[in-house]
């Protein structure tokens, strides 16, 4: 890192212009070819694809897109014929715009159970020509435009359906902002300087528009779904901040120590810049792993989310130095210059309120321990009634259209009107199309069944449909139990000894789906994150405990973290008074996700920490001192590295995606939980409990693994220039 570090220090003009360049060209690339973000996933081998795909293939007209206009009216009835002629000439546009396949209305014969008993409510049935991922979002606009254009004079319309609530999504720029300003408030406090605190968050933001713009054009070449970006930003502007922070404390201390800048600057990379790789690179290892996992949805995120963390660690070891050689000794505040000058050089850590906690540590390890796993216990029991599923539109801002259709549906026709199922047959014999008339005549009185009818098909057909609609919301436990059991009892049953082939789909059966595939999957991940996460610190420390340890620490951080999503989402302790709905299933694929970074983020934090601690046992062969010393030097950079993290993280729960949010409160918990609980009292008081024992490696495996410099101790500086410092 050394040779890099000083040729962008000497150099700094020319790396500072070449990221600029980047920005501008990469603005001009994505002005010009745009983005082509795709919320596609597919789940082969699940029943939902195979109903999704049936429909393709012999009903193409009713495999596309289905979206509700709901119709209602305070007082009087919808089938008024003031009413009636308004809202039939409206849908009669409707069934003519760009990509409508069909409309089926509430005043038409088919649609006549589309009025709700007390005739207030009705809502028609918008059949797009296609899915939403192919499905451009200026057609669905110019419905949603055409519908709301009969508002008034007592009649409400509002609009609901997956297509619909793409484009409710709202920018998350204003809360970017927010955890920019927050994190800057940190950095001033950590660094009592203006342009200290301004070195990470220019970094960061550079690095981030550089890598949201790689992403976009990106989007045109692999599948990359529209919630990818923000993930994106969300992640890398809390590491961004962080890395950069690393290096730039690494070299505030070098100069109070009485090392010329470009010294400083080089053993700042060298020594921290190497943990920063070390960390961004296993953070990009664990999001690219997702790949593993073969669902189309979740690779998108996961590149996104890599090239952002990648493009921030270029910054740091590139940008960031050259930015170091242009402030020089203004990175330290003018006390602390005056100060350098005055009673000349410093070592940083070595006494202050760090030095006294870990002291504390050092003489209380036991009790310590036993508080801090007893906090983390509190914390994981929610974890112990994880729920995973998709939230339905009932979760949505409450100003949103398809919460207010939402809410319309359930009140006139029950919660289960928001998410029908498709129950596709194919059929080859007339004793095929008997078992599912019967069936379908069946499943009325089949338990958590509000009502199911089979829909009218052409005579011979292959291929028939039975609506269904749970008594129960699209994501409630009861309906996740209703699709067990119909494809596991009712619907075997009900075909014994004919060649009908029946497959639960629909929308809430495709989200069904995709939490099932992710469970199933998610004991794998873990253990692979986890044996990854064991294999490089078992090398960069060549230790047996440290990193046994570690992944135990891990494990109770993630329980911990997933038990404050449980009970802020799914028991709805504080998602509701942040207009993010009430309680609900956390997101399927939330925890991969989190667990990739949080494998990164923890691994930031240890090898910045255990480093500190392996140098000094390095050197003076005593354990205690060498945890002590490790604590007192990186306590407060690591929780000022994490508040900041908390900062970024937290101010996306603000930006009404109920998704992010869960980012959001997941991520900045797991933070808090690792920097403040685990690293500052469970892993030094663990490490002291287990004594010598803590650098123990039989001596074969010495010989056979191979050696790894994550941030190497300095070597001592003899200073033959020291006035450049103080100049």
């Amino acid at each position: 890192m050394a040779p890099l570090a000083r040729w962008c220090y000497r150099h700094r003009f020319v790396v500072a212009s070449a990221w600029v360049l980047a920005l501008v060209v990469l603005g001009v690339l994505s002005k010009t070819v745009g983005t082509a973000y795709n919320d596609s996933f597919s789940l082969p081998g699940t029943e939902s694809t195979k109903a999704l795909d049936l429909l393709q293939a012999s009903l193409p007209a009713q495999a596309g897109e289905s979206d509700t206009i709901v119709l209602h009216v305070a007082s009087g009835k919808v089938t008024d014929p003031g009413v009636r002629e308004r809202a039939t000439a409206m849908l009669d546009r409707v069934a003519t715009s760009d990509g409508v396949a069909s409309v089926t209305s509430p005043y038409s014969e088919q649609g006549a159970a589309q009025v709700s008993r007390d005739g207030r409510t009705a809502y028609a049935t918008v059949d797009f020509a296609q899915q939403v991922p192919d499905l451009p979002l200026d057609d669905v606009r110019q419905v949603v435009d055409i519908a709301q254009s009969v508002r008034g004079s007592g009649l409400q319309v509002e609009l609901g359906g997956n297509a619909v609530q793409q484009l409710n999504q709202q920018p998350t720029s204003s809360t970017e902002a927010i955890g920019v300003l927050a994190a800057a408030v940190v950095l001033f406090v950590a660094f009592g300087s203006l342009f200290a605190m301004f070195l990470p968050l220019l970094t960061a933001v550079v690095a981030l528009g550089v890598g949201l713009m790689v992403v976009g054009l990106a989007s045109h070449v692999v599948t990359i779904g529209t919630i990818a970006p923000t993930l994106a930003a969300l992640i890398g502007l809390g590491v961004g901040i962080d890395y950069a922070l690393f290096i730039v404390t690494r070299h505030r201390n070098g100069l109070k120590e009485g090392i010329p800048v470009e010294e400083s600057v080089v053993r700042a990379l060298d020594t921290s810049g190497r943990a920063v790789l070390f960390a961004g690179a296993t953070v990009c290892i664990a999001l690219l792993g997702l790949l593993v996992l073969g669902v189309s949805f979740l690779n998108g995120m996961g590149i996104g989310a890599a090239v952002a963390v990648l493009f921030t660690v270029l910054a740091s070891v590139t940008l960031l130095p050259a930015l170091l050689g242009f402030l020089g000794t203004r990175v330290l505040s003018r006390r602390e210059r005056r100060r350098l000058a005055a009673e000349g050089p410093h070592p940083e850590g070595s006494t202050g309120a760090w030095r006294r906690w870990a002291d504390r540590v050092q003489r209380r390890p036991a009790p310590l321990a036993l508080l801090a796993v007893l906090v983390m216990a509190v914390l994981i029991v929610p974890f112990a009634s994880l729920r995973l599923g998709s939230s339905d539109a009932g979760n949505d801002p409450s100003g949103t259209t398809t919460r207010k259709a939402y809410d319309l549906l359930a009140e006139g026709f029950g919660p289960g009107s928001n998410g029908p199922l498709q129950l596709v047959a194919q059929v080859r014999t007339d004793q095929d199309r008997q078992a599912v008339a019967s069936l379908a005549k069946q499943l009325t009185t089949e338990k958590g069944v509000a009502a199911a009818a089979l829909l009218p098909s052409k005579p011979g057909a292959t291929t028939e449909i039975i609506s269904v609609v749970p008594t129960s919301a699209p994501q409630a436990e009861a309906t996740s139990q209703l699709i067990s059991r119909l494809r596991h009892h009712v619907i075997p049953a009900a075909v014994e000894g004919t060649s009908a082939k029946v497959y639960v789909g629909g929308v809430t059966a495709i989200f069904d789906d995709f939490a099932g595939v992710l469970t199933g999957k998610l004991p794998l991940f873990v253990g692979v994150i986890v044996g990854l996460g064991f294999l490089l610190l078992l090398v960069a420390f060549r230790s047996l405990l440290v990193p046994a340890t570690a992944a135990v620490m891990n494990l109770l951080g993630a329980a911990a973290s997933f038990g404050v999503v449980v009970a802020f989402f799914q028991w709805g302790w504080g998602s509701d008074a942040l207009g993010l709905g009430g309680s609900g299933p956390v997101e399927a694929f939330l925890p991969v996700i989190m667990l990739s970074l949080l494998f990164g983020l923890s691994m930031d934090y240890q090898v910045f920490l255990v480093s500190r601690m392996h140098e000094e046992w390095v050197h003076t062969r005593d354990n205690a001192r060498a945890v002590t010393m490790g604590q007192a030097t990186t306590g407060r950079v690591i929780t000022a590295a994490a508040t900041i993290m908390i900062c970024v993280f937290v101010s996306f729960v603000f930006g009404g995606q109920r998704v992010i949010a869960e980012f959001g409160v997941g991520l900045a918990s797991a933070v808090l939980i690792d920097a403040f609980v685990i690293r500052t009292v469970l892993v030094p008081a663990v490490m002291h409990l287990f004594g010598t024992s803590n650098w123990y490696l039989p001596a074969w495996l010495d010989r056979r693994l191979p050696h790894l410099s994550v941030e190497p101790a300095d070597e001592p500086y003899v200073p033959e220039e020291r006035e450049r410092v103080l100049a």
